[in-house]
């Protein structure tokens, strides 16, 4: 019975960024993700630690479905891989799910990169949706915030 409330949404999108451009955002400037992604992300501040460091807990303002919301992640970061993974903590999605984990992985292709996005996730119950506009929300803003970095 718990297994069929755990899943896992998979996606991939052809960036115009490189691999390196791309997972550097994540690990370096994501403070700057409400400038690239303004109508997804408003704000997002450490809570502890710091802007690079695996295990850092950063908390993030957002808009999706045209309503506020707040996530409190800890980052992981695999260098080697280029992948970047958010550990849900708590957080307006913990009202459906009991686990939310959003994950970036950033592969060369041509000049740019594929990025492969994955969300993991376990409702806290049957009725609970998948979370499809949770999704929607990871590869509007990953459109965004490759188009920025394209520009810059």
């Amino acid at each position: 019975m718990a297994d069929d409330l755990k899943g896992k949404l998979e996606t991939e999108l052809e960036l115009k960024s490189t691999p390196d451009q791309f997972f550097n955002f994540w690990k370096v400037q994501v403070h700057q993700a409400p400038d690239h992604t303004p109508a997804n992300v408003q704000g997002v501040k450490v809570h502890e630690g710091d802007w690079e460091t695996s295990g850092s807990i950063k908390i993030w303002d957002y808009t999706i479905d045209g309503k506020p919301g707040v996530f409190k992640e800890r980052i992981e970061i695999d260098e080697e891989n280029k992948i970047v993974k958010l550990i849900g903590l708590d957080g307006d999605v913990f009202k459906i799910y009991k686990v939310y984990n959003g994950i970036w992985h950033a592969t060369p292709k041509g000049e740019g990169s594929l990025a492969k996005l994955t969300l993991e996730y376990e409702k806290l119950n049957e009725t609970a949706p998948a979370p499809h506009i949770y999704m929607d929300f990871m590869i509007s803003m990953t459109k965004d915030i490759d188009a920025g970095l394209v520009q810059a």
